[in-house]
Formats: structure tokens, sequence, C-alpha cells
């Protein structure tokens, strides 16, 4: 019972020399509400689009395509002379702009099949291929009732039938949070362990635990223990309060099976960030080396954008990071409904990730402890 007793006095050192660091506290506060609710206000899809049209046939047909085109993914449409388009798209005020050339209803009435131009700004890529795909959809629709005929889908021998599950609305804010509180658990964890351990070097305090009847991995563990069991709390309160509750996000699984992924999240991320505390000498140079860490732990994990959109050596390179690994349990748990039997294979990955790390970091402090004593 000795070394748990020395891990349980140990952590309880850290969670007081946390809890009197005020700015580690802000942190973890704003990054866990204010980041979180930053992030549900990112949406890819379009809305507020602003649109010109340079109407030159003046038709009941030209009239039904401009007032069908409204919020609230777009804005009314702004009517502008032929040679002010150009000047206007130039400057950026709107991203699509519509010509309808004289005598279109005409035309179309005729069955000639006259053409509309569409000049889009993909410098705003999302919503420039998402809002001309919606623009061809409305155009399509309005112009076969103005014919009163059905629509061009409804002619085809095939009608798709289309299940969307999990998010069966599209709401972009769904997304976004769950995987930003992933985020913050990596970039907390990461800081909070390595100034735990650099911390007790520049105050000078590692000199008091040498001189203590304890071990290097007791030192380690603890240190490990009670900033995980920090992020760990303030991780699950932000999921169910701010989340949940005030965003609004659903949660379709297990948050207990969640808090378990996460805590073996935390056990390699802490044994990642020790192992590099111990090779950089002051806080400056720990977050040199942890800034580009992160940030590629980031993009390969999948949270940004997907790994099948990714180089098939990427791929491969980034398989078994934990990030990763995350990434794959936390989607397949929280809006897919995934048991244990499903994520195993990514809980056991993080373990054995984080053993590895953690008897390279145990290494490392060793050999910085006798360089101390």
């Amino acid at each position: 019972m000795r070394p748990l007793q020395n891990i349980f006095y140990l952590a309880l050192k850290e969670l007081r020399s946390l809890f009197s660091d005020p700015v580690l506290m802000v942190l973890i506060v704003f990054m866990f509400t204010v980041t979180i609710f930053s992030s549900a206000e990112i949406d890819t899809d379009v809305h507020n689009a602003p649109v010109a049209v340079v109407d030159s046939d003046r038709s009941a047909l030209s009239y039904r395509l401009r007032d069908a085109i409204r919020l609230p993914r777009f804005q009314p449409p702004r009517e502008v002379g032929l040679e002010e388009v150009n000047r206007d798209m130039d400057k950026g005020e709107y991203i699509f702009a519509l010509d309808i050339p004289a005598d279109f209803e005409k035309d179309v009435l005729m069955g000639r099949s006259p053409d509309i131009q569409l000049a889009v700004d993909a410098t705003a890529m999302s919503q420039a291929g998402l809002g001309a795909g919606y623009l061809m959809q409305i155009f399509h629709q309005e112009t076969a009732l103005f014919l009163q005929q059905p629509a061009a889908e409804k002619l085809l021998p095939v009608e798709p039938v289309v299940r969307t599950y999990f998010n069966p609305n599209g709401e972009g804010y769904f997304y976004g949070p769950p995987m930003e509180l992933g985020n913050m658990v990596l970039v907390l964890s990461l800081i909070l362990v390595g100034a735990a351990v650099i911390r007790e070097r520049e105050h000078g305090t590692i000199e008091h635990l040498l001189v203590m009847p304890v071990s290097a991995t007791e030192i380690m563990l603890a240190k490990v223990t009670a900033n995980s069991l920090v992020v760990l709390i303030a991780a699950m309160l932000s999921m169910w309060f701010v989340v949940h509750k005030a965003i609004g996000v659903p949660i379709n699984g297990s948050l207990a099976l969640y808090a378990f992924g996460v805590c073996i999240y935390l056990f390699s991320l802490s044994a990642l960030a020790i192992m590099l505390a111990t090779i950089a000498p002051s806080m400056a140079q720990f977050g040199l080396l942890m800034i580009p860490l992160y940030m590629v732990m980031l993009l390969f994990s999948g949270v940004a954008s997907p790994r099948n959109n990714m180089p098939i050596a990427a791929q491969w390179i980034s398989e078994y990071w934990p990030s990763t690994q995350f990434i794959q349990f936390a989607q397949s748990v929280l809006f897919r409904d995934a048991d244990f039997n499903i994520v195993w294979p990514q809980l056991l990955s993080m373990a054995l990730i984080g053993t590895l790390c953690l008897g390279l970091a145990l290494l490392r402090f060793r050999k910085m402890l006798e360089q101390q004593g």
C-alpha cells in the first residue's frame, strides 16, 4: 500500500499546485466553455449568401426564379446592371451572379432550351459548391412548375430513396462541439502535464522530491493521475452542460463508455507530455515542441477533414496515433451509439500506445532526476 499512498499524497500536491495557478484555471474554464461555443457557430452550409441578378427578360418566369431565391440560404437577390456585375464580383460583394437573357420565357415556352449564366465566386469554396447546386435545383423546380410539368427527377425510371442516419436534419453544429471538446482534451493534457514537470524544475522543488522516499514511477504517475483527473472532470461537465444542454447537441451513445475512452486517451497523452517535458529544459521550449506536435496530430486525426481524403502514406503513418484512434472512438460512441464490442480496437490501441509512451517517459524521467541529483 505504500506506493499507492505516495501516489495519492503526491497527486494531492499536484492538485493544490494546479488550483493555486489562476492562469491555468482560467485557461481550463475558457477552453471548455467559450471555445466549445465558438465551434458551434462554424457551419459550412450555405447561409445568407449574397446573389446578384441581371434580368434582361423581366418576364413572369424570370420574376418567379428571382422570388424563389430566398432566406435562409440566400439573401434576397439584388438586381444590378450588366456593366456593374463584373465590378461588384471583383470586389467580393456577391458570391453568385445570375444573368437571365432577353426572351428567356419566350424561348422556354417554345421549347428552345435557353441558357442561364450563373457566375460563382469560388474563393468562398464551401458556399460556392453547395450554393450552385441549390440554385440549379431551384431553377429546375420553378421552371417545371411554370410549365406545369413534373420535375425532372419525377421523369426518371428509378426514384432514389435517401435515408439519413444519426443527423437527419443535416445540422452542422452537431459535429463541431463534440469534436472540439476532444481537441481541448488533447491540448490541455499536453499543457497541464508538461507544465507540472517543468514547474518542478523551474521552481527548484524537484530537489525536495529527490530526498523523499518516493520513486520516479510514483512521481510520474501522480502527475499523470492528478492532471488527467482535472481534464476528465472538466471534459465530462462540458460535454453534458455545454455541448448537450446549452448548445443542444444530442448524445446518442453512452456517456460512461465515452468517459472510459477519455481516461485511456488522457493516459496516452499524459505519458507523451511527460516525455516531451523531459526533453525541453524550459516551458518556452516545451511550447515549441508541443505546438507543432498538436497541429500535426489534429490535422491527421480526421477531425478537420475525412481521413479517406488524405494520401495513403499519411493514413498509414497516422493510423495508430492516439488522436486518430480517439476521434474514431468518439464519433462511433457519440454519433452512432456504438457499444464496447465495436470500439474496443480503438481503446486497445490507445492503451498500448499509452503504455509504450509511459515506458519511454519513465526512462527519460529517471534520467532527468539523476541529472538533477
